[in-house]
């Protein structure tokens, strides 16, 4: 029987470059047993010979730079230079996870509280095989990181990318084979649900997916068959917010970058604005600038003129258009931009939107921008907030103090200021959302550990007499304890001497009865 393909279709122009067999369900799970069996051996390494390993891959990643941005240019759409990006902030992780992993994974000396006789003990510990599913938007930098990240923690990895992004997936494949000391340790599985389903179904010890909240729903639901932990890092629904104190020419500039960007295939991308009245029609006047500006098109050159390419993947041009004609329909307008041929649009901006439609509720993933006038920093708060999504957002204010106050009362994962987007580029900043958004984090120190497990003993002899976990697990202590406890623990002055106190009653009262028993015993 003839083995399903995926095949490698560029978006941009509609051509076929390649393709490779689908992996089935048995290979999937063939490649999780195969993990676990190399486990041992990879978790056994220290985190320095694991780091220098992947100093090697950073070395390969650099050297093979213009074939890496070539495959995402033919297989996305996206400008060589945006390929570049993608790669260039992998390798800036790859590079600073690997110098901080030893600090972050150190054990860990913790407070042996009551046991004072005692050392107690964290360890950072690997879960096992580690499963990442991959989406297609950002395919090389959305794969790599928590990769690298499962194994500087020391797990082995299989790695699932996008089927739309096939091409992708089988070059990061061979890089990983390209070094031999690696290669052991990672397998990669190529395919479309049906393979994410069963690498689920295959009991990993743990799972990462970054994708949409629908298919993070039913990962979540699958792993809880087997009580596999996992992390979800899914769709958003950012909000921009430019208050009164705004550099609009800045904001309008790169609040538009941050709606246009990749075609708007960001799960972080700008894609609700909210200005306040006195500052609404101006910023309206410059976003519409900046967003004619901005031109579509497509080019394998190295450097290229469009900012845009198309969208990649045919399925969400529906969910694109879709949005908008709803919108439309409930009126509102189009200021600029619009749909062209095949898979490419002009970015658009839309006002008079409200909340009540689809493009202001659900993840549009596409080029649009719509703009809310607000009467109030509060209304601004307020309707970000009216959101299933929590990712990501941005304020614009030149008081940066007054920015803070404002993004303190946002609900989502993180909030730059007079930015959009870059948040995700800081490798040392976890990124992750809350709500809809998913759970568990990517990047830094925290992005590492959630690859691992908490591992903690105690250290020391059979227990001393006088220690006070001794006297509280032995009976006849319960005044000694409550005065112990109130001693340590006690809120306030008068609390700590009452307890004291009731020890010192409780003793003068039995030497007192112990003394009365003694005469009767003598006069007897």
């Amino acid at each position: 029987m003839e083995r399903e393909k995926l095949a490698f279709f560029n978006p941009a122009t509609g051509a076929a470059f390649g393709e490779i067999a689908m992996s089935t369900a048995e290979e999937a799970g063939q490649a999780v047993r195969e993990m676990r069996q190399a486990f041992p051996e990879w978790s056994a390494k220290s985190v320095q010979e694991r780091a220098d390993i992947l100093l090697k891959l950073q070395h390969v990643l650099i050297e093979r730079r213009d074939e890496i941005t070539a495959t995402l240019n033919a297989d996305c759409g996206k400008s060589r230079q945006d390929g570049l990006i993608e790669l260039f902030l992998a390798v800036d992780m790859l590079a600073q996870f690997r110098h901080s992993a030893k600090k972050w994974l150190r054990r860990e000396r913790v407070s042996s509280g009551l046991y004072l006789f005692k050392q107690c003990f964290v360890e950072h510990r690997p879960h096992g095989v580690t499963v990442v599913i991959a989406p297609w938007n950002y395919p090389f930098t959305l794969s790599l990181p928590p990769v690298v990240s499962a194994l500087l923690a020391g797990n082995t990895v299989v790695l699932k990318p996008s089927e739309v992004t096939a091409a992708t997936g089988v070059l990061i494949e061979k890089l990983f084979k390209s070094v031999p000391e690696l290669s052991p340790f990672v397998r990669v599985v190529h395919g479309d649900g049906r393979v994410g389903a069963a690498l689920v179904a295959s009991h990993p010890d743990y799972i990462f997916m970054t994708g949409s909240t629908a298919t993070g729903k039913k990962i979540m639901q699958s792993a809880a068959e087997s009580l596999t932990p996992v992390a979800l890092e899914l769709g958003g629904k950012d909000a921009m917010i430019v208050l009164d104190d705004a550099d609009l020419q800045a904001a309008a500039r790169w609040g538009a970058w941050g709606a246009f960007f990749h075609s708007g295939q960001t799960c972080m991308a700008v894609e609700r604005v909210y200005v306040v009245g006195s500052k609404y029609d101006e910023f309206v006047k410059l976003a519409v600038q900046q967003a004619q500006e901005l031109k579509s098109g497509y080019s394998s050159e190295l450097n290229a003129s469009f900012f845009m390419g198309p969208v990649t993947d045919p399925r969400q041009v529906k969910i694109i258009d879709a949005h908008l004609q709803d919108a439309v329909d409930k009126g509102a307008k189009i200021l600029t931009g619009g749909k062209r041929e095949g898979l490419f649009y002009d970015p658009i901006v839309l006002t008079d939107v409200t909340h009540d439609m689809k493009i202001m509720r659900d993840e549009t993933f596409g080029p649009i921008m719509p703009i809310v006038k607000v009467q109030s920093e509060e209304e601004a708060i307020r309707l970000a907030n009216d959101s299933a999504y929590g990712l990501g957002a941005s304020v614009w204010n030149r008081d940066l103090r007054h920015a803070k106050r404002v993004a303190d009362r946002i609900e989502a994962g993180s909030v730059i200021f007079n930015d959009s987007i870059a948040q995700f580029g800081v490798p040392m900043l976890p990124f992750g959302g809350v709500k809809n958004s998913g759970f568990g984090r990517t990047h830094g120190r925290e992005g590492l550990l959630q690859f691992t497990r908490p591992y903690s003993f105690a250290v020391g002899g059979a227990p001393v007499k006088v220690d006070v976990a001794t006297i509280l697990r032995e009976n006849g202590h319960y005044e000694l304890a409550t005065a112990i406890m109130g001693l340590v623990f006690g809120t306030t002055l008068k609390q700590k001497w009452e307890t004291l106190a009731q020890l010192f009653r409780k003793r003068k009262k039995n030497k007192t009865a112990s003394e009365i028993k003694a005469e009767v015993a003598v006069t007897k």
